[in-house]
Parts: structure tokens; sequence; C-alpha cells
């Protein structure tokens, strides 16, 4: 047996357990189509996008699939919603291409062909370039036709020198649902974010924008950023992440500049919740800083975050850190990020709540919650998804060599969590010190109140 073929065998077993994991069935599909077996993809792909019917990959996968079997006008359909979209996978415009080629558009090929390669130089097609008429595309200066392409299909950044390519949005198919327990937290962001958006008119009335910051403090793990990409789902959102990568640069005044153009990005998309993950290393404090240069970062951040060249209205920035201690304390400022919660480790119900959200599509039985919960003291969410994911893994390693599916128990996770342990300890002993002897102007109230 060929080791594709035992993946697949695998990969079929472990869907029998997990029927409803869209990560194990889209690796299905895409091993089925290395192998040519398109039909078969085509109907795994369908069955992973009933279940996120708008993950844009999963539509363009099962459009390639479409287009392997000869089946254009159903591809066609599919790649023309996904063009509508902003964010659009470059490999969807050379899809489009040959779609298009094969009608006799090649004019229309060709701009899209030109977008494709624009997007993503790697992408390019040496066969379908030549087909088309363009010898290396990669070289040449774009030129798309305005009178034959609409335009949500022309690209939205320049081509030339210095080409500035808009960072991935997401449109999150999670809402507060999806979040075991932080009633509290929610209810804090329902207030800020949520409310105004849905009721505008209201909070005219009484003076209040729409938009401005909070920021999430607490343990790694316990849900700071699937939160964040919660309230996005909630509200119906554009959600951009930003990560200290997406702003630092080595040359001077270009972090700055990276910086200005995502709160840029973010204007152009409104409603967008801009999010910045691990947030102190952007917005450390300027006293601690021994460069210049990491000062004009925090400068250009506060300038950002107060709307000085253009209004934040819309824009609801979330932000997150496990140390906010080395936060400098302009950020908390009126204005800026005015909403400051800690998000402690999951409580008992939370994490009843969090473990069945983690067991919803997994084949269960007789599982006490209560008992569990009482087990993962201290677990973070993060941690109590490891001892789901570990007990999954054991009991399909045994589905395999047995050929048979059977669903978890007590017995499974307690196994787990024999193995799992808690990993917010380190961080709460270092919350305590803080909260004990750096507590300025009642800042880390929460974190002794949850202590004592």
């Amino acid at each position: 047996m060929t080791s594709s073929e035992d993946t697949l065998r695998a990969l079929r077993a472990a869907l029998l357990v997990l029927p409803d994991n869209i990560t194990l069935r889209q690796h299905l599909a895409d091993i089925l189509m290395e192998l040519g077996q398109f039909e078969e993809a085509e109907q795994e792909y369908r069955l992973a996008l009933s279940l996120m019917p708008e993950n844009q990959l999963l539509q363009l996968n099962l459009a390639a699939a479409f287009y392997h079997q000869g089946k254009n006008s159903q591809a066609m359909v599919l790649v023309e919603n996904l063009l509508k979209s902003s964010d659009t996978p470059a490999f969807a415009h050379v899809l489009y291409a040959r779609l298009l080629l094969h009608t006799g558009d090649s004019t229309n090929a060709a701009a899209h062909f030109h977008i494709a390669v624009a997007l993503d130089p790697k992408i390019n097609d040496p066969v379908l370039a030549e087909r088309l008429g363009n010898t290396d595309v990669s070289t040449q200066k774009i030129s798309v036709p305005d009178d034959n392409l609409p335009k949500h299909q022309l690209p939205k950044y320049e081509l030339n020198d210095g080409t500035a390519i808009d960072a991935p949005l997401e449109q999150p198919a999670i809402s507060f649902k999806d979040v075991g327990g932080m009633d509290a937290i929610k209810e804090e962001i329902r207030l800020k974010i949520v409310h105004p958006l849905a009721h505008p008119e209201i909070y005219q009335t009484y003076g209040q924008r729409i938009g401005g910051g909070v920021l999430m403090y607490g343990p790694p793990g316990c849900g700071k950023t699937y939160l964040a990409r919660a309230t996005a789902g909630e509200i119906k959102a554009r959600f951009l992440s930003v990560g200290i990568n997406d702003v630092l640069d080595m040359w001077l005044g270009n972090s700055e500049k990276n910086l200005h153009e995502l709160f840029e990005q973010a204007r152009r998309y409104k409603p967008c919740v801009l999010f910045f993950d691990e947030v102190d290393a952007l917005a450390a404090k300027r006293t601690d800083m021994r460069y210049s240069n990491g000062r004009q970062i925090v400068n250009q951040f506060l300038a950002e975050l107060d709307g000085v060249e253009s209004p934040n209205d819309g824009i609801l920035i979330l932000a997150a850190t496990n140390a906010p201690w080395h936060l400098d304390s302009a950020f908390r400022r009126p204005g800026r990020f005015d909403r400051i919660l800690f998000v402690p480790p999951p409580d008992r119900h939370a994490r009843i709540n969090i473990l069945r959200i983690l067991c919803r599509h997994k084949p269960i039985e007789d599982i006490d919650y209560e008992y569990l919960s009482k087990k993962t003291a201290n677990f973070s969410g993060a941690d109590l998804k490891a001892v789901v994911d570990l007990a999954v893994e054991r009991k399909l390693q045994i589905a395999i060599k047995q050929g048979i599916a059977k669903p978890l128990t007590n017995k499974d996770f307690l196994a787990a969590i024999n193995v799992i342990h808690a990993s917010v300890t380190e961080w709460l002993s270092t919350a305590r010190n803080y909260a004990t002897y750096a507590n300025e102007n009642g800042i880390y109230d929460e974190i002794l109140n949850y202590l004592k």
C-alpha cells in the first residue's frame, strides 16, 4: 500500500470519529486533488463548505475541482463570487484566466493573469502566459483595461515601485456564543463596541463616538485573541490582526509607515476590528527604550489612536498583552485604550462551557463536565484544548488500529488531564508582584481580587 493510500485510509478513519473536523476533511480533499481523484475531492470540499460556507479557500478549491472535471460553468460561478471580495486570493485570478480562455475571452484572461502575478509573483504560469501571448509577465508594467473589467476586479494597490499591498482581512465565522464563559468581559465589549454599532443614534444623542479601544490583559492561552476574533464575528465586521512582524522594519521610518498603513486599511474597510496581539512589543514604555526609533513607533501609535490625520470612527481597536506592566501609560488615557479588561483563567462554570464547545462536534458518551471542570482548576482555555486534542489523538490511534471508531469517555479526558498541566502558574506569580508593589491608580485591583 502506498503512503498516499495509507494517508487516505487514516484520514477517512479519523473522519469517522470527527465528521465535522474541517481541517481533516480539507486535508483529505487536497490529497484527492493531488491524486487526480477530482470527483471525490469535489464531494469532500462540498462537505467542508457545508460546515464553513464562507471559507474562501474551500470555495476556491471546489472551483478547481470543478475545472478539472470540465464543469466550467459551475467553476465560473464560484470564482466570480470570490472576485467580489476585497482580499481575493491570487490563484482565483489564475483560475478565472483559464476559464475565460476557454470561452475565447483572451483579453480579460490576460488582465486577470496580470493581476494574479502582481499579487504573487511566485504564481507565474509560463504555459498559461505563453497561451495568452505574454512571455515574461513578471517584468511587465501591468495595465488592466478599465472598460473590460468590473472595478472590483481591479488591483487596489500600486503595481510599480513601492508596492503597497493590503494585509489579509478576515471575516470571522465565530461570535460570542462560541466563547465559553467571560460573560462580564463580553458585556464590557458589548457596551464599548457592539451596542454603539447596533444603536448609533442613541450614542450620538449622548455625544458618544462609535469606535475606540479595549485592552485585554491576562495569562497566555486564556482566549484574548479568540475573543477579539469573536467580537468581529459578533458585529459582522472585518478583522485585521496585527503582530509585531507586520510593523517592525529594519529601515528608519518604515515601521511608522507600516503602522500608519495598517490603520488606513482598517479605515477603508470599516466597520473593522483592528487587533494588536502582544501590543506591549509596539507600545512599550518610552522611558525603557534606549533608541529613538522605538519611541517614534510609540508616538506614531498614539497619533493613530488619536486619529490625528484621519478619524477612527467605525474602527474598533482591540489589543492584547500578557505583560500590561510594560505598556506605556499614555496608552491608558481616555480616547485610546480607555477600557482595560483583565482576562483571567476560566472559572469552573467557564471551563464547563469551554469543554462543551470543544466537544461539540465530537462523538462522546456520558461525559461529566462538572467533574472534569473540578479536575482542571487553573487550566487556561489553551490548556483545555490541549486536553481535548490529546484525548482525541489517543482515541484516533485506537480507532485506526482496531478499524472501528468509538466515542470519547470521561476516562479518555482524565487520562489526558494527568498529562497536561496548568500553564498559568508562573504568570500569576509575576502578576501578584506587580499588583502588590506597582499597582498605580489601582489598575491591577482585578488581579488582586482574583488571587484572594
